[in-house]
């Protein structure tokens, strides 16, 4: 046999794949692309190149896209978290507690009226980092499933963001904390966010640490991580963005309400899934979640553009929803055949 046929013969193992990112884009230009037909056969008119569209679709998820860069954090670790959208809901209303003028006669603290944007900010977090916390204790030293656990956090919050002001909305915020949520700063932040972690989750000790115990926990732990403390570490951060995205949601609409959030967590869920996050842990990354929540945010968009009914909107996203699952179960077997 000659050398030229070894080459050949061995060449197709040393073809380097496209990143799985790469794979995720084109679907969304894919995607894209057939709203945009649609448009013009339906409607008579661009989806795309309608500045006004684009802006409100990207307003509509980069808070929920906030929420998502948490939760692909978790899953990457091999769990989930259902509690982040009470966490917003709950986190709305403590920090729009602390962040009112004084001009309210209404106030829920009248003495602590006013405040600097930075308290009510500090106070949200450290709302998150509590529920956070108990997420991650739960998960890591009572080794109680996360679903179980994240589920009962879920419930348990959303009960206290009711109970806090007995379910009375709260308003009138200061101008201050009424500047996170203007504009396109919550955008902005989004960007930001998915900026740091993507390099956290890609360069850091925290990320390469994060994939290890998706992958395998017990290899992970053999190999000196603090499984159980990085856990609940991860389970802290995503209650924590959760939390900012609680803020950001009330302070663009300058009201706190306890039903905010809900459905959130299933929204973030379905866009780190989208993204290529695989539910069995271990794979996915930051960059692939931002790109599903722009899918995300183009089908959304792109379903009221062509004034599809909202019932059918839902059963649709849930069916894309399971069709990227069994998309990812397809990869998992795929990869441990080759492997």
């Amino acid at each position: 046999m000659s050398s030229q046929d070894i080459t050949a013969r061995a060449a197709p193992r040393t073809q380097r794949k496209w990143p799985a990112e790469v794979n995720i884009l084109l679907v969304l230009i894919g995607i894209a692309l057939v709203f945009e037909i649609l448009g013009w056969i339906f409607q008579g008119q661009s989806f795309l190149f309608s500045w006004n569209r684009l802006k409100i679709m990207i307003l509509q998820v980069s808070v929920i896209g906030i929420i998502a860069v948490g939760v692909t954090q978790v899953i990457i670790s091999g769990g989930i978290d259902l509690s982040s959208g009470s966490v917003v809901g709950a986190v709305a209303m403590v920090a729009m507690s602390f962040a009112q003028v004084s001009t309210y006669a209404r106030a829920v603290y009248p003495a602590l009226t006013d405040l600097p944007m930075i308290v009510p900010l500090l106070i949200g977090l450290g709302c998150g980092a509590v529920v956070g916390l108990i997420n991650g204790w739960l998960i890591a030293y009572t080794k109680i499933p996360p679903f179980i656990a994240t589920l009962g956090t879920m419930v348990t919050v959303r009960g206290f963001a009711k109970w806090y002001t007995k379910g009375q909305p709260i308003s009138f915020p200061t101008e201050g904390f009424a500047w996170i949520g203007s504009g396109m700063m919550p955008v902005v932040i989004f960007i930001l966010v998915a900026l740091i972690f993507h390099v956290a989750m890609k360069y850091t000790r925290y990320g390469k640490f994060t994939y290890a115990i998706g992958a395998n926990a017990q290899a992970a732990r053999v190999s000196g991580i603090d499984v159980e403390r990085h856990l609940v570490k991860v389970y802290v951060i995503a209650a924590m963005l959760a939390a900012l995205a609680g803020m950001v949601v009330a302070a663009r609409g300058q009201t706190a309400q306890a039903g905010m959030g809900l459905a959130y967590e299933l929204d973030a869920i379905a866009m780190a899934v989208i993204g290529g996050v695989s539910l069995n842990g271990g794979r996915g990354s930051i960059l692939g979640t931002a790109i599903g929540m722009i899918i995300f945010g183009v089908i959304i968009s792109g379903f009221t553009f062509l004034r599809l009914d909202a019932y059918y909107q839902e059963m649709i996203k849930g069916a894309i929803v399971v069709a990227a699952v069994v998309a990812d179960v397809h990869r998992q077997r795929k990869r441990r055949k080759t492997s």
